[in-house]
């Protein structure tokens, strides 16, 4: 008894616990450890319900499901039997599942030899959109029990079924020995569908041959494949402004007999990209990326010097002459100024600008039509109040413009302006990727965008840029109908998604730009889709009519020597007209 009167009880009101269970309640750990098992349950439970509900199969299936998508990803060719070794059950049982899910829509067969003996396994486009509501659903779960779920801003389910899911394999490989043959442009959208090359070619069936070549050199080649007996390529990209030049020349086979038997939704391409693709009513191209040519901003240093951002080019000269600072390595703004086909671009987006095309295009309610009145009407406007005062801005940016401005082309004002070394730059919305996900940039996530500064008469406008697809005249007559199925394919929705989620920023389709998925990767996305809704993205500044590569270069040539100080405004632009109405009167003898 004495012994036990000298055990004390623990003091509580003060100094450290002796062990764990003196300093918190077992029952708490009890208690939380049960609550993190409960997590578990339910959210296992609910992942089978999950599959159930939105991939509608067995969850004894979904091994198979998992490898078949896995494969699809990657562009890796799925057969019958290595289906079977990597779904977990025996052959038998797998066998006899893969047969279900084939007869229940979700699997289709596609023939891999001319026998039809030997056949590739590939998931429906049934399966692809259940997948992407099983996607959805399961990332909203995980989020759900993570522990910052809490901070996580979760799609709506209508935002979940209105993602679009990765493109299906054709059900039948593409009719095209030696493979397809593109010639594209080499630029990100191109640049990432070369990468998803092998992808691509499970997708058609076929091996895929890509030439990409610069914007001056894939003109040239197009022109040279245009006199050849047979073309050397079954799809070719060509730029906006060339349709006209290209059709008027027979270039191009035109698709409107392709369109109607297809099942190609045409009204959810952006309206003046299918425009500049057309002539004289008949469609010659299908957009496959559409950028938008717009001012770039710093907004924190427009916000230090308490600046408004720029709407008219007075502003924007205002704005570069505050924020230009040499002596720290910052200059005021970035633009084309290269010689040639660089600044004929830049003078014919300014003058447009001013409220005038380069040509005398038919005004409408809204500016001009993209597409030319009559050949014979059609006159160079490099004698217009809008050409002169085009050129004195581009005098007046010199002073506040990087050294060797007068060198520099899209890819080097993009680099400018994410490197730090100008506070504004124009910028096609295809190279923003260089400072909207690079967070080494003194720009990342401190962009404003704009349309084009105004001057004159002009209205708020973003030049519309980009390149559609079309198929040569001269393609061998055997060929054309697995060409537009590689068209159709590769010009889907789909692949429009496929290209932005892999570099691209460009997407053609309304469908892609309000995809939830696809807004997330950059705010510039729903920008262009916002801005070619209020019909300030438009076709008519660089107009698709005959001539208009000739103009370009004309612009790029006569203006340099102008801004180098070898010719004066007056002499350079009287130049430029003489030049052009030559070009003009050649173009209407052929």
């Amino acid at each position: 008894m004495a012994r036990s009167s000298r055990v004390q009880k623990p003091d509580r009101t003060g100094g450290l616990p002796e062990g764990p269970y003196e300093a918190q309640d077992p029952s708490a750990v009890r208690s939380a450890s049960n609550v993190a098992m409960m997590q578990t349950i339910e959210f296992v439970d609910a992942l089978r319900s999950t599959t159930s509900g939105h991939l509608g199969i067995d969850s004894r299936d979904l091994g198979i499901v998992l490898h078949l998508m896995r494969n699809h990803v990657s562009g890796r060719l799925t057969t019958m039997s290595s289906l079977a070794a990597a779904s977990g059950l025996s052959y038998g049982t797998a066998f006899r599942a893969i047969e279900g899910l084939v007869a229940d829509g979700f699997l289709v067969r596609r023939t891999r030899t001319a026998t039809g003996r030997s056949f590739s396994l590939h998931p429906t486009s049934e399966l692809l959109r259940r997948w992407q509501l099983f996607a959805g659903h399961t990332r909203r779960l995980i989020d759900q029990v993570s522990g910052d779920g809490a901070g996580v801003v979760r799609k709506p389910v209508a935002d979940i079924a209105s993602v679009i899911p990765p493109p299906t394999v054709l059900e039948t490989k593409l009719a095209l020995p030696r493979g397809l043959r593109l010639l594209v442009h080499a630029d990100p959208t191109f640049m990432a569908m070369n990468t998803l090359k092998r992808q691509f070619e499970m997708i058609l069936g076929v091996p895929i041959q890509s030439k990409a070549l610069s914007i001056d050199r894939l003109h040239a080649e197009i022109v040279q494949n245009g006199q050849r007996p047979a073309s050397a390529y079954d799809i070719i990209a060509c730029d906006l402004p060339w349709f006209g030049d290209m059709v008027r020349h027979g270039r191009l086979r035109a698709l409107d007999d392709l369109i109607v038997q297809s099942e190609m939704d045409t009204s959810d391409f952006l309206p003046d990209a299918m425009a500049s693709a057309r002539r004289r009513g008949h469609q010659y191209g299908i957009p496959v990326l559409s950028t938008a040519e717009l001012l770039v901003y710093r907004t924190d240093l427009l916000e230090e010097a308490g600046l408004e951002p720029p709407r008219t080019t007075s502003d924007a000269l205002a704005v570069a002459s505050a924020l230009h600072a040499p002596e720290r390595g910052r200059f005021g703004i970035a633009w084309n100024g290269g010689r040639g086909t660089a600044l004929g671009h830049t003078f014919m987006v300014t003058m447009a600008a001013h409220g005038q095309p380069i040509v005398n295009l038919s005004q409408a309610a809204d500016g001009f039509l993209p597409e030319d009145m009559s050949d014979a009407d059609l006159r160079p406007m490099f004698d217009s109040e809008a050409a002169h005062v085009a050129a004195d801005y581009l005098q007046s940016l010199l002073a506040v413009s990087p050294p060797g401005i007068l060198s520099m082309t899209w890819y080097d004002r993009a680099r400018a302006y994410t490197s730090g070394h100008a506070a504004l730059a124009y910028a096609h919305t295809l190279l923003v990727n260089l400072f909207e996900r690079d967070p080494n940039s003194p720009a990342y996530g401190k962009t404003g965008y704009l349309p084009q500064p105004t001057g004159l008469t002009g209205r708020p406008i973003s030049p519309l840029g980009g390149y559609a697809l079309a198929i040569p005249s001269n393609i061998a007559p055997e060929r054309i109908a697995p060409a537009w199925a590689a068209l159709e394919a590769l010009t889907s929705a789909s692949a429009a998604k496929l290209f932005v989620t892999n570099g691209s920023l460009a997407s053609p389709r309304f469908s892609v730009n309000r995809d939830p998925e696809v807004r997330a990767i950059s705010p510039i996305i729903g920008i262009v889709d916002t801005i070619a809704r209020q019909g300030v993205l438009r076709a008519w500044p660089r107009p698709p009519v005959p001539g208009i590569s000739a103009l370009i270069t004309i612009a790029g040539e006569e203006i340099h020597d102008m801004l180098s100080g070898q010719k004066s405004r007056a002499d350079a632009l009287a130049r430029a007209q003489s030049r052009a109405e030559a070009v003009m009167r050649g173009r209407d003898k052929q």
